[in-house]
């Protein structure tokens, strides 16, 4: 049975494009594929739509659950349905898996059409304005010619961002949620470990694993392990774990002692089973490279000069990887312009995480938000 405010049981949908798409890698899909859901009904002035954007681990199921897998609920499933923020009684919501990834989307795991193969290490580089071409195009086969919104937190902050920059005319609102306008030196360092674990797994086989029939899962948990670290607070982990140890008492090994271990193991060894280690390289490097000030002379008010969407920026207190005043500086470049732009840093004691959960203060910006968006 489906709970009281859930949009229920959704199917995921795909959509073909044979016309190529150009990277800004230089490179190029001759044709592709992408994987999406639909929540509500799009309305007869086709003006409602609001387009969802996943971050790092994320996919196209945002909200509801499907037939065969009652306990698969979608990633933001406290946010979008009939009576919450994203009410989708009033917008019809799409999230789309992006390019690259390992949930339906043309990605590294994907046949090849040119091969017949799986692409692997073949697959070309993406970047975050790549996926927003891709999302516009799909955009377009839906016949959505202008977004009500376009959402999306941390990564998915980055590619909403993006949307107000490369299609202006397209994007009415939009939601930048416990992101940046370009990673730190730090960030890039975070990820570049990561990378590291994956590259150096022996299983890896320079990213022709698929062929070898295994998988690097010891350098994707390790991966993990490290981002997880990142996205909590040190607070929510002392108060959640401590220095607890799961013997009562230090037994000197190297095996799992503290709790905060355990924790950590298992949520790499989790993220090992479903995760394409190709897709992490890809999208952590589409991560680095987002900078759009940088055609700009680094001057990132020049950059959002072209914006015309009226935002909603919020950040979180205790994110110490996409910290407030990363997003204080979209708002400051916006003001800059004369943009309409609320802001809202919201007192939550979950690190970055906290844009994914069901913070009341936090709910009560965003459905303050959408509420004052019109349509017809």
């Amino acid at each position: 049975m489906t709970q009281p405010g859930s949009v229920g049981i959704v199917a995921p949908q795909r959509a073909r494009f044979t016309e190529p798409l150009p990277l800004r890698s230089g490179g190029r899909l001759d044709e592709y594929e992408l994987v999406y859901e639909t929540y509500g009904q799009l309305n007869a002035a086709r003006d409602n739509a609001v387009l969802v954007c996943h971050a790092l681990s994320g996919s196209h199921h945002v909200a509801g659950t499907y037939a065969d897998q009652p306990d698969n609920l979608g990633w933001w499933d406290n946010l979008i349905g009939p009576g919450k923020p994203l009410d989708t009684r009033k917008f019809f919501v799409i999230g789309v898996n992006n390019l690259g990834g390992c949930h339906g989307s043309s990605g590294p795991s994907a046949l090849n059409p040119a091969t017949g193969r799986r692409w692997g290490a073949d697959f070309p580089f993406v970047t975050v304005e790549d996926w927003v071409d891709a999302q516009a195009r799909l955009m377009d086969q839906l016949g959505i010619e202008r977004l009500a919104a376009v959402v999306g937190g941390s990564l998915g902050g980055m590619q909403a961002l993006s949307w107000t920059l490369q299609y202006p005319e397209r994007v009415r609102h939009a939601a930048v949620i416990a992101s940046a306008p370009k990673l730190s030196a730090q960030n890039i360092a975070f990820n570049e470990v990561a990378r590291q674990a994956i590259l150096t797994d022996p299983d890896f086989h320079s990213g022709h694993y698929y062929d070898h029939g295994v998988v690097p899962a010891r350098g994707l948990k390790l991966a993990r392990m490290v981002g997880h670290i990142t996205y909590l607070s040190d607070d929510s982990m002392g108060e959640k774990f401590g220095r607890s140890l799961r013997h009562g008492k230090a037994v000197y090994s190297y095996d799992v002692e503290f709790e905060i271990e355990s924790y950590l193991r298992y949520q790499g060894d989790k993220f090992a089973g479903f995760f394409d280690a190709n897709t992490y390289l890809l999208t952590t490097k589409a991560l680095d490279y987002y900078d759009p000030a940088f055609a700009h002379g680094g001057d990132l008010a020049q950059a959002l000069a072209v914006a015309s969407a009226r935002f909603l920026v919020v950040s979180f207190t205790t994110d110490w990887r996409f910290a407030p005043e990363r997003s204080r500086e979209i708002v400051y470049a916006l003001l800059h312009n004369q943009r309409a732009v609320s802001y809202a840093e919201i007192d939550c004691p979950a690190g970055h995480d906290s844009f994914l959960l069901d913070d009341p203060r936090y709910h009560g910006v965003l459905g303050a938000w959408f509420d004052r968006i019109e349509v017809r």
